[in-house]
């Protein structure tokens, strides 16, 4: 089950996770646990996150009502 979106946040903007890592001064295991949905971050992180991609936290979150069909 996702949790959140930074996967496609990432893919939508083009970027890599390798590049996100070295932007949020994390290995690059920890960022792909949270890409990978193993592992969630920290709101810091995940505003963080959002402020890197310049996009809203909300963007990074699933919305659990738009079920795909």
């Amino acid at each position: 089950m996702e949790m959140n979106r930074i996967k496609e946040a990432l893919k939508e903007k083009g970027l890599t996770q390798v590049w996100l890592a070295r932007e949020l001064d994390k290995g690059f295991k920890m960022v792909n646990a949270y890409a990978c949905n193993r592992k969630q971050p920290s709101l810091e992180t995940l505003f963080r996150i959002a402020e890197i991609l310049q996009v809203s936290v909300k963007d990074l979150l699933v919305d659990n009502k738009k079920e795909e069909k």
